[in-house]
């Protein structure tokens, strides 16, 4: 039955793609034989993704590309707007800034975990996840590479890889701005500016500053809950030394200021009646540091590549706890009452404060690219990551929540409840090689393999008044030092066919790894006493098999790409909140069969105007649980496919004036959040849409986001935990570049 949906949607969505054509940027290419003209007039994308440069079209593997002008065209301003264009792909977002997941084909990522992805900004690797939810400005492409990649991008690349790269330093003045309000009220402005400096030296810096009062309200406390501050800078110093050698320096920063926690309690995640009531509008402070070094020499047989890299990132949350009611209205002022006696109650508020600091270090030996049939590469990968994170409830006096770092507060006015702090020192390696060899010019096949070795650490620091004491279980202690190392081998295998210009077949086998982890301390003997199956103090490290065939195809005024795949995957990830501890934990699937597949298309119809459309379908099927009754549930955070429809003409208005009209359509089939599947999100359907003038090197774009104000819940935790999904956004944009 279900092998029979996936053929009847592939028919339907095979015929709606023959007049249509997807989001994803992939512009239509006349004539491969004239595919030098064409890039001349940027009708195709040219990818890095498999370590070559590429045809977007010609590349063996399901990717998902934008240029420079395919972002300015669609407004890329975070993660989240190019993942909506992105077929088999999700963003969640809740809780606070550092809390967004990605979900694609299925392998799903949750707080405090590693990544489902490998991010990459200009070759050098993202080491938190919680880097990875901020402002994008100054882009040049970002591609998004589905399947495993472990063998070409590494760590954590178990669903696929993003790689962004930023505008480049230049060796003439150049520069951009874009100014812009919206209805939050906001105001923001965005930029770059590079040239030379000497011979061979050559900068670029680039900033982004955004201003909101917020756009979702706090009926008690009468003002928004979601203001932000929000500013980052990065700075590029390109050096080339001899004709061989060059050294990319780069350094950058983000801080933000905004608020988090401000959850409602529901039984269906569709109930969205309630609006936001937290009497502690809180606090999410958020610092990102990064320098990174890539230094390159380029022989006559051989790149030799070093990216080094330094990251710090500091958060602390304060806000509401369960279940974010003024204090009359909660839960435990009423139980405690009860309990003590009227008016002897309280409520609770919480923090949370994550402190990361990582070092990381790559080299890689490969063959100069495009120099011929056979291409390879070798490599070493480490990073130390030193972690510290305290979670713990205090006492709501009514007078705020204060944040709490590494002690337990000592804070009259906001008392400490409860409190877990860890401390913990992972240090992890990799070895890999990748070798592509072409037979011939319709032939090809590509290998890699890497192994990673994984070694966690991890210190309790709570004190011994706070550790949780669950009759039955190890009673933890102050200075325990728990250790585990998580490993495996990730190879792979991709055989291309090209019969000719206009067809790419490709097949193969990939297995994507991930590491596992630690919990807080002594939540294994919480969630037991509270019936909670699959939650322990250790999370297990997940791996992922996944095979996949797919095609690629010009069939004149159209562009059409398919691709089918099934993954086994071990201990794969889902979330559990204990109320009782405060604390946010990662529970162990032991297995779940993903079935799908994604058929996208592009077509100009008329000169500058293109049409798009992309499906991706995702089948969950959960086949071991410690409680027999989840087996063949569905698996949690995956959504049942995505659906994009897109229009955009892009083109002269008169002799002096071009215009842009865009409008992009996203449907995000049902959605579930947990392994019992008590509750699931009806598709949500969101509407985009840009429309502008340039002209001279200006421009001038008015743009609404979610244009029919579509009020859904972006995500449900269990225990009834909902977090409004942003409403109708829109506002005027200006830019200038030279």
């Amino acid at each position: 039955m279900r092998a029979l949906g996936i053929s009847l949607a592939s028919t339907i969505a095979i015929a709606a793609a023959m007049s249509a054509a997807p989001v994803q940027a992939q512009d239509n290419q006349a004539e491969d034989d004239a595919q030098e003209e064409v890039q001349a007039q940027g009708n195709d994308i040219v990818v890095t993704a498999l370590r070559r440069d590429e045809s977007l079209q010609d590349t063996p593997a399901a990717i998902t590309a934008f240029n420079a002008e395919a972002i300015a065209n669609a407004g890329i301003e975070r993660p989240g707007d190019f993942i909506a264009l992105t077929s088999n792909v999700n963003l969640v977002e809740t809780q606070n800034a550092g809390n967004a997941f990605i979900i694609i084909r299925g392998i799903t990522q949750a707080r405090n975990s590693e990544p489902s992805v490998a991010v990459v900004v200009d070759g050098v690797q993202q080491v938190n996840p919680a880097q990875f939810n901020q402002d994008l400005f100054d882009i040049e492409q970002i591609e998004v590479l589905k399947g495993p990649q472990g063998g070409l991008y590494g760590r954590n690349a178990i669903g696929g890889a993003i790689i962004i790269t930023t505008r480049q330093p230049s060796d003439v003045l150049e520069g951009n701005i874009r100014l812009g309000v919206d209805n939050g009220f906001g105001y923001y402005a965005r930029g770059g500016l590079s040239g030379p400096l000497a011979d061979g030296v050559a900068f670029r810096v680039a900033g982004s500053y955004y201003d909101t009062e917020g756009f979702i309200p706090n009926t008690f406390l009468g003002e928004d809950a979601d203001p932000v501050e929000d500013y980052s800078l990065r700075g590029n110093l390109l050096i080339d030394a001899t004709d061989e050698l060059s050294f990319d320096l780069r350094a950058s920063m983000n801080r933000l200021r905004t608020q988090a926690l401000y959850f409602n309690i529901v039984n269906d995640v569709n109930d969205t009646s309630l609006p936001v009531r937290v009497n502690n509008r809180g606090q999410n402070d958020r610092d990102i540091n990064n320098v990174s070094l890539k230094t390159t020499f380029e022989g006559d047989n051989a790149v030799f590549t070093s990216v080094t890299s330094y990251d710090t990132l500091e958060e602390v949350l304060t806000g509401d706890a369960f279940d974010f009611l003024p204090i009359q209205d909660s839960f435990f002022f009423n139980l405690f009452e009860d309990i003590f006696g009227a008016g002897n109650g309280f409520d609770l508020n919480q923090s949370q404060f994550l402190d990361v600091e990582a070092f990381s270090q790559e080299v890689r030996i490969e063959s100069p690219r495009n120099a011929g049939p056979f291409n390879w590469m070798v490599g070493g990968y480490l990073i130390d990551t030193q972690r510290f994170i305290s979670t713990g409830n205090m006492i709501d006096t009514g007078a705020g929540a204060f944040p709490v770092f590494r002690e337990p507060s000592t804070n009259p006015l906001n008392p400490q409840f409860s409190f877990l702090a860890d401390g913990q020192d992972n240090f992890a390696w990799a070895l890999f090689v990748n070798a592509g060899y072409e037979f011939s010019e319709q032939f090809r096949i590509d290998g890699s393999l890497r192994y990673d070795r994984d070694r966690r650490r991890n210190t309790t620091l709570t004190p011994t008044a706070f550790l949780p004491n669950v009759p039955g279980f190890p009673q933890g202690a102050t200075g325990e030092v728990r250790t585990r190392t998580f490993d495996d081998w990730q190879p792979r295998l991709t055989v291309t066919y090209e019969p000719n210009d206009d067809l790419t077949i490709y097949g193969g086998y990939g297995r994507g790894f991930r590491s596992g982890g630690f919990n807080q301390t002594g939540v294994g003997g919480v969630a037991a006493n509270a019936g909670i199956v699959g939650v322990s103090d250790i999370f297990e490290a997940e791996t992922a098999d996944t095979f996949e065939v797919g095609f690629k195809a010009d069939v004149g005024f159209a562009d059409i790409n398919g691709a089918v795949y099934t993954t086994q995957s071990r201990n794969s990830y889902f979330f559990v909140f204990l109320a009782e501890n405060s604390t946010q934990n990662l529970g162990n699937i032991p297995e779940v069969q993903l079935q799908g597949f994604e058929l996208e298309a592009t077509a100009e119809l008329f000169p500058y105007f293109d049409v798009s459309a992309a499906l991706g379908v995702t089948y969950s099927d959960i086949q071991d649980f410690p409680d027999p009754s989840v087996i063949g549930n569905e698996a949690p955070l995956i959504s049942r496919y995505t659906f994009n429809l897109g229009a955009q003409y892009d083109g002269p208005l008169n002799d002096n004036v071009d215009a842009l009209f865009r409008i992009d359509y996203r449907r995000t089939g049902k959605t579930w959040w947990e392994p019992f599947n008590t509750t699931v999100r009806d598709p949500v359907d969101i509407v985009d849409m840009r429309v502008g003038l340039r002209m001279d090197g200006w421009s001038v774009t008015a743009f609404t986001q979610n244009w029919f104000d579509e009020e859904y819940n972006a995500e449900f935790s269990p225990g009834g935990f909902v977090y409004k999904a942003k409403p109708l956004r829109y506002g005027l944009e200006i830019g200038y570049e030279f």
